[in-house]
C-alpha cells in the first residue's frame, strides 16, 4: 500500500513537471488570418490576431505581409494608410513609408536627404514585422517579430488539410468561406467538438430534431497531447457511414473526417483564430475526396451544390447563426460564474460530451486555462449583446473584409435600380400604348363600346408585364442585397 502510494506520488509530480514543461505557447504558432482571394490588394486590411491589432497588405512582389497596426511616429494605424504604386506601405497621417522588411525607407519632413538616411536607418523608426506564408489560399501569421521569431516560424508548420499538399485529380476542394463571430476562440472550439448538437441546432440542413438527436459513442482515437491536440471516433449514426472522426489540432483547426460504405471521403476543415476576446475569425471549406470509381461523397447539405462564392458566403448565415446566439449568451453566461470550475457548471452526463470535456482539459492542463491576449488588449469580454439583430449582423463581420462580396453586392445593387428603372419605363410605355390605342380608335371614328373593343391592345399588356417584372425582379434582388447586411434567425420558426 505503502509503494502504491510512493508511486502514485511520483507519478503525479513528474505529470506536474511534464505539465509545465510542455504548457501550449500559443504565440509560437501559425494562424490562418485571412483568405488570400478576399482581401482587397490594393489598400491595407486591419484585422486583430490574440488581440493584437494587425494590419495585412500586398507589396508590389506579390507578397502579403503582416504588420503591427502602429507607425513607429506616432503610433496611428497603419491601417488607415494607403499600399503606394512602389510597393510601400504609406502612413497617411505623415506620409512615412515602409517596405516588406518593416524598413521605414522615407520620412519627407526630413530637412535633407543625409538626416532623413541618417532617422531612416535608426531601429526605432521600422515597424514591426510578423512573419508570414499562404498556404492552401490562406494567408498565415506568426505572432512574434524579431529574428528569433523568423527562425522559430521555419521549424514549424501550419495546420494544413495533408489531402491539398499534392495535387490529386480525386480531391476537390469546395470555397473558402470566414466569418467574424460574436463569441470566442474556445468556444467555437467546444461547438464543433460537439456532434450531438448538429441535428438539433441545425435542424433542416444537417438532420432532423425529432428523428436524429440519437445516442452515440465517442472513442478516443488519439491521446491527449499538449502540442497534437487529440481525437474521437464516433460510432456512426447513419448506415451509409463507415468511420467519423474530430480531430482537434491546436491552435485553431478542427479537422471533422468521415468515410462513407463506398470508400468517399469527405473532411470539414474548420479554423477558429482568436482575434480579440469574445470575438474569434472562423475560417472553414469542404473537401471531397472520390473513390476509386470516381464516385464523390455527399456533402455539407445544400453547401454541397455548385454555388459562386458570393452566394456561399451569404448563405453560410443560414448555418452559422443557428448556433450564433447559444454561443454568445453561453459564454457570458458562463464568465458571469468565473468563480466556479467548468465542469461544476455543466451537467455533461452522455457520452456524447466526451470531447468537449477532453477539450476543456486540455485547455486548463495544457494550455494554461485560455488564451493569453496581449498586453495591449483589454482581457475582459464585451458586455452581452441582446439587441439580437447585431448578434446577426452580416457586413461588419464578412462584408466589408471580402472584396467578392462587396463587388457582389455592388453588382446587385445597380441591377436592382436598373430593374426599377425598366419597370418604370414598361409602365410608362403601358399607358401610352393604352392612350394610343383608344386616340387611333377614336380618329378613325370606330368607338365601340363593347367590352372587347375597349380592352388596351396587345402592346399595353406586354409593356404592362414587363413592368410588373421588372418590379418584380428589382424587389426579389433587393432582398437578396439585404444578406449581405443582416441575416436574422431564430429556431421558433425553423420547422
Amino acid at each position: 500500500m505503502t509503494i502504491d502510494r510512493s508511486l502514485q506520488q511520483n507519478t503525479t509530480e513528474i505529470e506536474s513537471k511534464i505539465a509545465i514543461e510542455e504548457t501550449f505557447q500559443w504565440t509560437k504558432q501559425w494562424y490562418p488570418v485571412a483568405v488570400v482571394e478576399y482581401l482587397d490588394p490594393s489598400q491595407p486590411n486591419s484585422m486583430q490576431l490574440l488581440g493584437k491589432d494587425i494590419v495585412l497588405w500586398r507589396d508590389n512582389t506579390g507578397k502579403w505581409n503582416c504588420f503591427e497596426d502602429f507607425c513607429p511616429h506616432r503610433l496611428v494605424p497603419l491601417s488607415e494608410g494607403r499600399v503606394e504604386s512602389d510597393g510601400t506601405l504609406l502612413c497617411a497621417y505623415h506620409a512615412w513609408r515602409f517596405n516588406s522588411e518593416g524598413e521605414c525607407v522615407s520620412i519627407p519632413q526630413s530637412k535633407d536627404k543625409e538626416t532623413e538616411a541618417k532617422n531612416c536607418a535608426n531601429s526605432r523608426s521600422c515597424a514591426k514585422v510578423y512573419p508570414t506564408q499562404v498556404r492552401h489560399g490562406l494567408l498565415w501569421v506568426w505572432p512574434e517579430s524579431g529574428s528569433a521569431a523568423l527562425v522559430e516560424s521555419r521549424l514549424r508548420k501550419p495546420r494544413v488539410v495533408p489531402e491539398l499538399e499534392v495535387p490529386n485529380e480525386r480531391v476537390h476542394k469546395s470555397f473558402w468561406g470566414f466569418r467574424d463571430l460574436p463569441y470566442g476562440w474556445d468556444y467555437f472550439m467546444e461547438n464543433v467538438s460537439d456532434p450531438a448538437h448538429v441535428p438539433v441546432s441545425h435542424h433542416g440542413i444537417m438532420g432532423s430534431r425529432y428523428k436524429d438527436a440519437k445516442y452515440y459513442d465517442m472513442l478516443r482515437e488519439r491521446q491527449l497531447s499538449t502540442q497534437e491536440g487529440f481525437s474521437f471516433q464516433i460510432t456512426p449514426t447513419s448506415d451509409e457511414i463507415e468511420t467519423a472522426v474530430h480531430d482537434f489540432q491546436p491552435p485553431c483547426h478542427m479537422r471533422i473526417c468521415s468515410v462513407d460504405k463506398k470508400g468517399c471521403k469527405f473532411i470539414l476543415a474548420l479554423y477558429a483564430v482568436p482575434t480579440r476576446p469574445g470575438w474569434c475569425r472562423h475560417i472553414g471549406t469542404q473537401v471531397f475526396v472520390k473513390n476509386e470509381k470516381g464516385e464523390s461523397p455527399k456533402g455539407l447539405g445544400f453547401f454541397a451544390l455548385p454555388m459562386p462564392i458570393w452566394l456561399g458566403h451569404i448563405l453560410s448565415s443560414v448555418f452559422l447563426h443557428q448556433d450564433a446566439v447559444f454561443l454568445h449568451y453561453q459564454e457570458k453566461f458562463i464568465a458571469s460564474h468565473s468563480q466556479d470550475k467548468w465542469l461544476d457548471k455543466v451537467y455533461t452526463p452522455n457520452p456524447q460530451d466526451k470531447m468537449v470535456v477532453t477539450f476543456r482539459q486540455w485547455l486548463k492542463k495544457r494550455a494554461g486555462g485560455g488564451v493569453p491576449w496581449a498586453s495591449e488588449c483589454n482581457p475582459n469580454l464585451p458586455p452581452i449583446e441582446y439587441d439580437k439583430r447585431k448578434l446577426f449582423d452580416v457586413w461588419s463581420t464578412h462584408t466589408q473584409n471580402c472584396i467578392i462580396c462587396q463587388n457582389a453586392v455592388r453588382n446587385i445593387n445597380r441591377a436592382t435600380k436598373l430593374s426599377f428603372a425598366v419597370s418604370i419605363v414598361c409602365l410608362f410605355l403601358a399607358v401610352f400604348l393604352d392612350a394610343r390605342h383608344v386616340a387611333l380608335k377614336a380618329a378613325s371614328q370606330q368607338i365601340d363600346t363593347s367590352i372587347f373593343a375597349l380592352a388596351p391592345s396587345t402592346g399595353f399588356w406586354l409593356a404592362l408585364g414587363g413592368a410588373i417584372s421588372g418590379a418584380t425582379i428589382g424587389y426579389l434582388l433587393g432582398k437578396l442585397s439585404r444578406l449581405f447586411y443582416i441575416y436574422e434567425f431564430n429556431h421558433s420558426h425553423n420547422d
